[in-house]
């Protein structure tokens, strides 16, 4: 079963933008995102709102970037973590764009990226600019407890990155710093994970899985690779999927394998086991991983978001948590 899409065109990474909460401002990265927020509401009444005006404001200045109006964006998809999509279809509300909504939780990012360049490939759209967000507060508030309770977080939950991402991708031929040539799709894998805060061993086995189809589809490896980034994994997911690789007769070249949620942080800002949410993947790869594209130290990047398909509600049924995880593939020049 063939689930990697080969592109025929060159869909071009025109520009790209990204936006983070205060925490994340105080990370290893901070120097690569464009915008550090001063507060977590940017001026809102809400945390949701404040999550829909950060989609809203990283939207526009990737199209800025690129040099694109508003007005000329072809369709946007993006997605975030909030019941019925609430952050990214505000957003969409405001801008009034042609709007794909999406829902792969947190590998809504690289989903967007995959259906984005299918619209492209296929001639569907001229552009298309792929968002997604998530806000640590909005997600507390969803999944778990009241940020007022003050509710003890155990030593394998991450922690929910305040940040937003957005890529603008058209088919025109001039030089570009990077183009998506494969995206791989994912499939619903469950190992019959219960605890809502491992996210990292719920997420881990998908990835595993889309990473090895990734490879048998393009008859490639870590070698053909500069890098192969996850998306939030973080410290504890990032080394059980390198276990499930290994198992799989995979050669892991461990220099070569970066996690985004294992690198939003330091350890010492306490995000137990590091980074996650839709924000996470968006913002590290518009922001640190297409500088390193830009700069030329990595000229071939395969890009895995990875996402826990869980609700309040299945977790009140007591049903387990099913992960997904795409992959697209981006090459310089």
């Amino acid at each position: 079963m063939n689930q990697t899409l080969f592109f025929k065109n060159r869909i071009a990474v025109r520009s790209r933008a990204s936006m983070v909460g205060p925490k994340e401002g105080k990370g290893p990265l901070a120097e690569y995102f464009d915008v550090i927020m001063p507060d977590d509401l940017l001026g809102k009444p809400s945390w949701e709102q404040a999550e829909s005006e950060m989609v809203r404001r990283t939207v526009l200045m990737c199209a800025e970037k690129g040099g694109l109006p508003a007005e000329s964006i072809s369709v946007v998809l993006a997605g975030d973590l909030l019941n019925q999509l609430m952050s990214s279809g505000f957003a969409a509300r405001e801008l009034g764009t042609p709007f794909f909504g999406l829902y792969g939780a947190c590998s809504t990012f690289v989903e967007g990226l995959v259906l984005g360049s299918v619209l492209i490939d296929g001639g569907y759209r001229e552009n298309a600019v792929c968002a997604a967000s998530s806000h640590f507060c909005t997600a507390e508030r969803q999944f778990r407890f009241p940020l007022e309770l003050g509710t003890q977080r155990p030593p394998a939950a991450q922690w929910t990155a305040t940040a937003a991402g957005a890529m603008l991708l058209d088919a025109r031929k001039e030089n570009a710093p990077a183009y998506v040539t494969h995206g791989t799709i994912g499939r619903v894998i469950d190992y019959q994970i219960t605890d809502a805060s491992h996210m990292g061993a719920a997420m881990a086995p998908a990835v595993a899985d889309t990473i090895m189809a990734h490879f048998q589809d393009t008859k490639r490896d870590f070698r053909d690779y500069d890098l192969i980034a996850t998306g939030d994994l973080g410290w504890i997911g990032r080394n059980l999927l390198k276990e499930l690789l290994i198992q799989r007769g995979v050669k892991v070249d461990d220099e070569k394998l970066f996690d985004c949620g294992a690198n939003l942080f330091y350890q010492e800002q306490d995000p137990h086991a590091g980074g996650s949410g839709c924000g996470c993947v968006a913002s590290v790869t518009c922001g640190y991983l297409m500088k390193l594209m830009e700069q030329r130290d990595v000229r071939r990047l395969l890009v895995v978001g990875s996402g826990a398909m869980l609700s309040t509600t299945s977790q009140q049924q007591g049903e387990s948590i099913p992960g997904i995880a795409y992959a697209a593939c981006l090459e310089g020049e």
